[in-house]
């Protein structure tokens, strides 16, 4: 099953909105796309001076209802074949190649979030990771836009998270015309 990418042209401006509001850009340490790069560049250049701060967000999208987003707006995913007692990631390798964690440093900077349910594990590769309700976080190496959700149902184990952890697996609310409502 192939998956096309959602284009949210109207997300952009939005998120350019919400990038000046948080200060924030996509951490370059897990951006894995050049044209995801221009994106943010070019958004950078809009919303003003922004600092490079990795961050975690709760947006509505249009056709998904409440996600989670990074500081560059790009959509925030869990794997179910990790494990949240204790939190574990099973995507390593080749995996987090196409599936990029979250830095825990992400952690420091939410919109939208309970503080309590954010934390973060430590990788089989030593680095640290952001978590959800102990969901491992991932960005998708496909979406190279914010907004996208090319990574919705992948598999059928890669689903965007919604702010209480659980996997947005529908659209809700298709045709909804705000893109980005706190």
């Amino acid at each position: 099953m192939q998956h096309k990418a959602r284009s949210m042209i109207p997300l952009v401006t939005v998120g350019v909105a919400l990038l000046a509001a948080a200060g924030c850009d996509v951490p370059s340490s897990y951006s894995s796309t050049t044209a995801g790069q221009n994106a943010m560049q070019g958004m950078q250049g809009m919303a003003g001076a922004a600092d490079d701060t990795p961050a975690l967000s709760e947006v509505r999208a249009f056709d998904l209802g409440q996600i989670v987003v990074d500081g560059g707006g790009f959509t925030v995913y869990r794997y179910d074949k990790d494990s949240t007692n204790p939190p574990k990631s099973s995507c390593n390798g080749a995996c987090a190649q196409q599936w990029k964690p979250v830095p825990a440093n992400a952690t420091e900077h939410l919109t939208g979030l309970d503080r309590s349910a954010v934390g973060t594990l430590t990788r089989d590769d030593g680095t640290d990771q952001a978590t959800l309700h102990g969901w491992p976080l991932y960005r998708y190496a496909k979406d190279s836009m914010p907004g996208e959700t090319a990574g919705q149902g992948v598999g059928g184990v890669w689903f965007p998270i919604a702010p209480q952890g659980t996997k947005v697996t529908a659209v809700s609310n298709p045709g909804q015309a705000d893109v980005f409502g706190l």
